[in-house]
């Protein structure tokens, strides 16, 4: 594991943006996929220290506590964990590293951690997550919140948010 301080994030993507354009969310992305395995190993060796192993067997209370204690020790911010309709995991943040206030974005920009956490919590979970971000602090919101789900429900709430259907709303036609 490397240290990398906030600024140096938020350096790294006015740079990718300025210089790659629409092609920078998807390299940090796959920059979180490539972190999965790494983060995972160092996840599973932090829990071992503490006595729980393998961490994917842990209660879901106690491996929640866990992961949010080891996110927040790395540096990555505050989260939460839960499910929205029980189609997806949600995990918020209102301190989330990736995040710039300041930014402005049109769009959610935490697509490093989004690839990261999909990889990281599928490799958990034993089956492939795909990642999406609804709610940004680079955008102006209070948090960040992402979804983990299956391809066909994540492609659900995208579809209905294309269509201007809030994602809370689009996974709720699902259930």
């Amino acid at each position: 594991m490397v240290g990398l301080t906030r600024d140096a994030i938020v350096a790294l993507r006015t740079a990718l943006y300025r210089d790659a354009g629409a092609n920078a969310p998807a390299w940090f992305q796959e920059v979180g996929y490539a972190a999965g395995p790494g983060l995972h190993h160092a996840f599973a060796v932090w829990c071992g220290a503490r006595g729980v192993t393998p961490p994917e067997n842990a209660p879901m209370a106690t491996f929640q506590q866990l992961a949010l204690q080891f996110f927040s020790e790395m540096g990555w911010g505050s989260m939460a964990v839960a499910t929205l309709h029980d189609s997806v995991v949600t995990i918020d943040s209102a301190d989330w590293a990736e995040a710039d206030p300041a930014a402005a974005m049109q769009y959610p920009g935490c697509y490093m951690t989004s690839g990261m956490l999909a990889d990281f919590f599928g490799r958990l979970a034993g089956a492939q997550l795909v990642p999406m971000e609804v709610e940004c602090r680079s955008m102006g919101h209070e948090r960040c919140r992402f979804l983990l789900g299956s391809a066909e429900t994540i492609q659900h709430v995208y579809d209905g948010m294309t269509q201007g259907v809030a994602y809370d709303a689009s996974l709720a036609s699902m259930a």
